[in-house]
């Protein structure tokens, strides 16, 4: 500093002190797109600009929705998702076995009522049956069932089939003694000619949806009685014999309004009866244990084999690569026999047509070991 002037340094000073005072007037007077670009130059090392890292804002959707619109499902309300929550906490269900059942539950369907087959609703291979029935025969009680209306949905618990039904051959308006309407919601106007079908149309209606089909329901021997039909036991799936859901009921057959409300979630049957709901509440309990069902179904009928397609035959009339039922070792018995076993029996009765097989093949064994003995002793 010796070599240089007082009057030099004291301006010098002065320019330094100037600039000092300008800096810290700036970040006041600077706006926010200042101070951005000022941040994003004092973040980067050696000319590269690092990457911005912004924290992400808390997404309320409630702000974002617009006014006269909702996100719930039609029928979603706390008091089911309290139940979901319960069902998977308590019951140890999987989540995915809970909206399994109650995925189709929650819908809104819209039933058409005496419409006869829908018009686009797909049948599918399962179909869930339900019938509703008059009184008649001597009074009070009035105990002899004849049918006044059957209702058929698919998978999904879409109604595929409903009619009111005229009483049967044999019967007529005046043989109806009591409607039990509280129950049946059945009203004398609803069996009236140009109203209700008559039996035999319906009857042959059913008939064809059901023709191949596996057939769901709860009490199903009732339903098929009234509808003077039959179906092959291996392609039932009765709610009211399914071993898990007589578990609360000490083996008995529950009630469907019970079994609905313990494991849906649904309340049903509240007043009159409503055949469609009650098939597509059955039909909800079957897509909830529909692995149970058919392993069940498996245990007691064995594999359900593939028919085979038409393949050139060999000299004993076989078609080459198919083996018989004799040695596939599975007795899947005579169609027209299941048709029999609809009411009351037992399933365990099926099981017992292999006895005099399994007798005569004991003999037939100890035979041959016989024979090989003897050849043994000749030698």
């Amino acid at each position: 500093m010796s070599g240089l002037k007082s009057e030099q340094v004291s301006s010098n000073w002065k320019r330094l002190q100037q600039r000092l005072q300008a800096g810290k007037k700036q970040p006041q007077e600077s706006n926010g797109v200042k101070r951005k670009r000022t941040d994003e130059e004092n973040n980067s090392v050696n000319g590269f600009k690092k990457p911005k890292t912004t924290e992400k804002r808390f997404h309320n959707p409630a702000k974002n929705r617009r006014m006269g619109t909702t996100t719930s499902k039609p029928g979603d309300q706390n008091g089911a998702s309290s139940t979901h929550s319960r069902l998977t906490s308590e019951h140890n269900i999987k989540p995915s076995d809970i909206s399994a059942a109650y995925g189709a539950a929650s819908q809104e369907y819209v039933d058409e009522v005496n419409a006869g087959r829908h018009p686009t609703h797909r049948a599918g291979k399962f179909l869930s049956l339900d019938c509703e029935m008059v009184g008649t025969g001597a009074p009070p009680l009035y105990q002899d069932h004849i049918l006044a209306r059957a209702s058929l949905v698919n998978f999904h618990g879409e109604q595929v089939y409903d009619s009111y039904v005229l009483p049967p051959p044999g019967y007529g308006i005046s043989d109806v003694k009591d409607y039990r309407t509280h129950v049946s919601g059945i009203k004398p106007s609803h069996l009236q000619p140009g109203v209700a079908r008559t039996f035999t149309e319906v009857q042959k209606e059913v008939a064809g949806l059901l023709d191949g089909k596996i057939l769901v329901g709860h009490a199903l021997s009732n339903d098929l009685k009234v509808l003077g039909l039959g179906h092959p036991k291996r392609d039932l799936r009765d709610t009211s014999r399914y071993a898990k859901f007589r578990v609360e009921s000490k083996g008995k057959p529950p009630a469907l309004r019970n079994l609905a409300r313990q494991e849906l979630g649904l309340e049903i049957q509240k007043g009159a009866h409503s055949s469609v709901e009650d098939a597509r509440a059955a039909m909800g309990l079957f897509r909830k244990e529909k692995s149970g069902f058919e392993e069940e179904n498996r245990r007691v009928f064995g594999v359900r084999r593939a028919e085979p397609k038409e393949k050139a035959t060999d000299g004993r009339g076989r078609a080459d690569g198919v083996v018989d039922d004799a040695q596939d070792g599975e007795d899947e018995g005579d169609e027209e026999s299941d048709l029999d076993l609809l009411d009351g029996e037992e399933l365990d009765e099926l099981e017992d047509n292999d006895k005099p097989v399994r007798s005569n093949a004991a003999p037939m064994m100890a035979k041959k070991k016989h024979k090989k003995k003897k050849r043994t002793k000749r030698k």
